[in-house]
């Protein structure tokens, strides 16, 4: 069973999963990615006897669960960080607090071409992907142990993709992870000082000066933030107030499917098809932070290492201003 453990100094839970461990080449550093064989990709059709049931499909009227005929599919992870038995079973020693590692971890498998890339995927089969997300931030939400719905994508080994076939991963948590408490934190000190939201505040900033600005529609724009951490990290967001990303509708996810498109595309484009993290920041289910957050994604290319000076700080060093990566990135022409 895996366990959450809370760092008293840093006030963060810590996931022990011992049993993800389990995959002898887990530790394994590996150079490069590479596609593999397709007959033996557990996300391809044909093969969906290789993973455990769905618990989520858009498929073909008439075709069976657990077989081909679907062009999004939500699996329960093969080797899951929490697992929705059992009880939390809170407890202390001393001044240590730990709980079982009850949640969710799911896979969503964004389409049959093992492939894919932002080029070939297109902008309906994003909109489905979006779609997906939300349904399962709601249906995940219904548990009333669940504190957090996060969904995040790793793409290449140097992210943390173990697998080649595009997918997201979904994690449902007993716990606010610090991060997302953090925004939540500052972004209502700022409300209670100004009255105002500061993601809204940023979006008009951003507007205004457009020196950030890699991408914009109707519904969204796309930057990279002030205070960059990394080269080319880039935000898209609502250019509207919205704190819950599963109160998205219809146009919003046809503008938001086509901003996801245009700078996923740019970058690999750009930077040679590098790994990257992209991460959703939603409002935790029953939040009372309506009028202060702002749901976004963050979109983090892994171009340079975290080291000593980073861990022991938690101060990053990027060696491209966000300027100078917006510019290079609205330059990019997708073909």
């Amino acid at each position: 069973m895996p366990e959450l453990r809370k760092d008293p100094i840093l006030k963060r839970w810590v996931i022990i999963a011992t049993e993800r461990a389990s995959r002898p080449n887990d530790f394994k550093q590996k150079v490069q990615d590479q596609p593999g064989d397709v007959s033996k990709c557990p996300f391809c059709p044909g093969n969906e006897y290789m993973t455990p049931p769905e618990v989520l499909a858009y498929r073909n009227p008439g075709t069976i669960a657990n077989g081909p005929g679907w062009w999004i599919r939500v699996i329960n992870n093969k080797f899951p960080a929490l697992k929705p038995e059992g009880d939390l079973d809170k407890k202390g020693i001393g001044i240590y607090d730990f709980m079982n590692g009850v949640g969710y971890h799911e896979v969503l498998i964004e389409g049959e071409d093992h492939f894919a890339t932002p080029l070939t995927v297109t902008k309906e089969l994003y909109m489905e992907i979006i779609w997906a997300y939300r349904d399962r931030i709601i249906e995940l939400s219904k548990d009333q142990r669940i504190k957090y719905v996060i969904i995040f994508k790793n793409h290449g080994k140097d992210a943390g993709a173990s697998l080649f076939h595009p997918h997201s991963q979904i994690i449902a948590t007993p716990i606010i992870p610090s991060v997302i408490k953090n925004e939540i934190d500052n972004a209502k000190e700022y409300y209670d000082l100004r009255d105002r939201c500061i993601f809204c505040d940023i979006v008009t900033q951003e507007r205004g000066h457009q020196d950030r600005i890699v991408f914009e529609n109707n519904s969204f724009i796309a930057f990279c933030p002030f205070a960059s951490a990394f080269p080319f990290e880039t935000w898209i967001i609502p250019k509207k107030h919205y704190h819950r990303f599963e109160d998205i509708d219809k146009n919003h996810v046809v503008d938001l499917a086509e901003t996801m498109k245009t700078v996923l595309s740019k970058i690999y484009l750009l930077l040679d098809n590098p790994p990257y993290n992209m991460m959703l920041h939603t409002a935790p289910p029953n939040s009372n932070s309506k009028e202060y957050f702002h749901w976004h994604i963050e979109i983090i290319p892994r171009l340079t290492k975290v080291a000593g000076f980073e861990w022991g700080t938690g101060t990053y060093i990027n060696p491209m201003t966000p300027e100078m990566a917006a510019a290079e990135l609205r330059k990019q022409q997708i073909q």
